[in-house]
Parts: C-alpha cells; sequence; structure tokens
C-alpha cells in the first residue's frame, strides 16, 4: 500500500508536454548509471546512491493505472515498480480498473491529480479516453507515462514516453510465424477485449501477416472476455463447435494459458492443430515445455514496471531536463526449445516468487 507524503511539487517546475524527444534515450542511461555503485551482485543504499552523484531528495511517489489491476500478467510489473522503487527511495500506488473499463481508469488519473502525485503511468488503452487526464497532469507540473499500451500510431497524445512493446510489430511477427506453420483452414484468433489498445494492435498485425501471405487461411476472431475463466471458457466452446480448425493462437496472457489448456485438453497437436500467443504465465510454460503449444511470445512485464519507475525518477530529479525516451521492452519467441530456463528459474522477474535475488548467468545469452 502506497505511504502518506509530502505533496511539495520537487523537480518538476521545468516539464514541457512539446519537449517529448529532448535528448532521448538519455534518462534512462542515466539512471541505470546508478547501478554502476552496485557491489557484489547487490542493490545500492541511498547513502550509496547519495555519494555517487545524486544528493537526497524527497520520497516521490509514482500512481500506476493499471486496465486490469488483478490480472496475473501484472505481478511481475509490480515486483519492477517495488524494486526501482526500493533502489531509488520512491513510493508507488497500484490502482485503476480490475475489468478494463476505461472510464474508471481515467477516475484514478484524475484522482491521482487531486492527491498531487509526483509522477503518473498509465496504459493508453483508449485511443481517446485519456487525452484530457494526461494533459491536466502535465500542466500540474506531473510528468505521465504511459507504459503496456500506447496511443495509436499516427495519434498525438501529450504523454512523455511509452515503455512497453510495439505491439503492432510483435503480432505482425506472429502472424508470420502462424503463416510457417499452417497452409490452409480455419484459424481461430483470440482477444480479450477487442478494442482495447494493449492488444488488438497485436490482432491487427496477425491478420495483416497472414492476409499478405496469400494462403488461404480462414481467420475467425473471438473476443474472450477480461478473465482467465471467461476467456478458458470462450475458447473451449469456439474449439467444440469448429473441430475442423487448424490453429489456435491468442494476442493476450489469459487467452493463451486458455488456448494451451483447450490444446492439452483435446491432445490437439497429435491431431495436426497448431497453437500460440503471448506471454509467460506458469500454465503456458509449462504447456510449452509438453509440446501443447508451439510458442509463446516475451513482451518482459517486469522491465515495464521497473523502467517506467526509473524514468519518472530522472525526470523529476533533473527537473525535466534530462529523458524521457520511448522504451521497447521487446519481442522473444519462446519455444520448447528455448522454454527450460523460464521453467527451471523461479525469480520475481517471471512473477514466480517474492523473493529477490540475483540470477547467475549460465552458459551463452540467447536473443
Amino acid at each position: 500500500m502506497a505511504q502518506d507524503r509530502d505533496d511539495a511539487k520537487d523537480g518538476k517546475g521545468l516539464i514541457d508536454t512539446g519537449r517529448r524527444g529532448l535528448m532521448q534515450g538519455a534518462g534512462l542511461g542515466a539512471a541505470l548509471s546508478l547501478l554502476g555503485a552496485v557491489g557484489g551482485g547487490g542493490f545500492i543504499s541511498t547513502a550509496q546512491a547519495a555519494e555517487s552523484g545524486f544528493p537526497s531528495h524527497k520520497k516521490w511517489k509514482i500512481v500506476f493505472v493499471n486496465h486490469v489491476t488483478t490480472n496475473p500478467f501484472f505481478v511481475p510489473t509490480q515486483y519492477g515498480i517495488q524494486d526501482a522503487c526500493s533502489l531509488l527511495n520512491m513510493d508507488y500506488q497500484w490502482t485503476g480498473s480490475a475489468t478494463s473499463d476505461a472510464g474508471e481508469m481515467v477516475r484514478a488519473v484524475n484522482s491521482a491529480i487531486a492527491a498531487k502525485a509526483d509522477a503518473i503511468a498509465v496504459p493508453i488503452v483508449d485511443p481517446t479516453a485519456f487525452d484530457k487526464p494526461i494533459q491536466a497532469a502535465l500542466d500540474a507540473g506531473i510528468p505521465v507515462f504511459a507504459y503496456n499500451a500506447d496511443a495509436p500510431r499516427g495519434k498525438k497524445n501529450p504523454r512523455l514516453a511509452y515503455i512497453g512493446q510495439d505491439l503492432y510489430l510483435s503480432g505482425y511477427q506472429m502472424g508470420e510465424r502462424i503463416v510457417s506453420l499452417i497452409d490452409s483452414g480455419l484459424v481461430g484468433l483470440f482477444i480479450a477485449t477487442p478494442g482495447q489498445l494493449n492488444i488488438q494492435p497485436r490482432l491487427d498485425g496477425a491478420s495483416d501477416a497472414i492476409k499478405k501471405s496469400g494462403k488461404k487461411i480462414d481467420i475467425q476472431t473471438v473476443a474472450t472476455g477480461a478473465t482467465v475463466n471467461e476467456e478458458l471458457s470462450k475458447i473451449k466452446s469456439f474449439y467444440l463447435g469448429h473441430q475442423d480448425l487448424k490453429g489456435m493462437f491468442a494476442v493476450d496472457a489469459g487467452s493463451t494459458q486458455g488456448v494451451a489448456q483447450v490444446m492439452k485438453e483435446n491432445n490437439l497437436p497429435s491431431k495436426g492443430v497448431h497453437g500460440g500467443g503471448f506471454d509467460l504465465l506458469p500454465t503456458t510454460v509449462q504447456l510449452i515445455h509438453e509440446g501443447y503449444l508451439d510458442f509463446t511470445i516475451d513482451q518482459q512485464p517486469y522491465v515495464q514496471g521497473f523502467y517506467t519507475v526509473m524514468q519518472a525518477f530522472v525526470t523529476l530529479a533533473s527537473g525535466g531536463l534530462v529523458g524521457p525516451a520511448d522504451t521497447n521492452t521487446g519481442l522473444k519467441f519462446v519455444t520448447k526449445e528455448t522454454v527450460e530456463p523460464y521453467l527451471n528459474t523461479s525469480t520475481r522477474f517471471e512473477g514466480k516468487t517474492t523473493k529477490p535475488q540475483i540470477v547467475p548467468m549460465s552458459g551463452a545469452i540467447k536473443s
């Protein structure tokens, strides 16, 4: 739970929404330079930070507004937030909507402004709903960052930076992987909440890649819902009504887990059916290992929290003179051949344990 904090606005006077591109990349790099003070694999203390060049500062508070606050995907995101706040002597609040209600999220942003938060982070899951509240925050001297979801391409939103995956590109690359597996027939594409900007661009990208391939693949899009139980039920129903399908693929974490479960329950790989999706929920990882899914895509939710806090810190510490910068948190296909480290390592980085730890490097690094 977030702690009470001083309402003073230290370090915000120079924030300017027209300056989004200023010194791109410098903000995150400056914050990461703090890690140079780490000795023996541990986190630096506030005293060490001061000795390394940062003077003491108020305990700035960043409010993270989220669209599915109880979704297991965001467990590692919250660990990333906690770890960065501990490292940088900051505080945070986790709030928003449990059901992807944009109106509820906007109210949470407005509440953060009224409470004089030092920074705000919010997934922009609606193309227009967040424009005014984000501008209101900036006008009040509060830096705002988008994480996990951003405004549509070509649409200007005043947020200072986006920290997350290139969503359309990730979907397009998934579509290319689908056409490498399937030549023709029915393919189900599952999406929790159609139209929301954290996942709709992936669906659009996948559909575009499949269509561009020229293969005779019949795409059917299925809305599954905002909770994992809903998602599993919808996927089961779709399969029972379309048992001649050739593939099932999802663009969100809960639906991907549901696809994996249905693939296993019906032993679909033995029938030539392919499946895949996004993210690394424990069930998804296990069923990739067992051969029931062809792949999942890792978008690194931990760093979506960690890097956002770091960008907020540098922005506040510099009075807005450095950063912020858009940060792509990556795209990594995880298959049966590469899933072993995810399966056998229990860390906060993948949301499997609450225990902080340094994980030793082992063997060659795979991109």
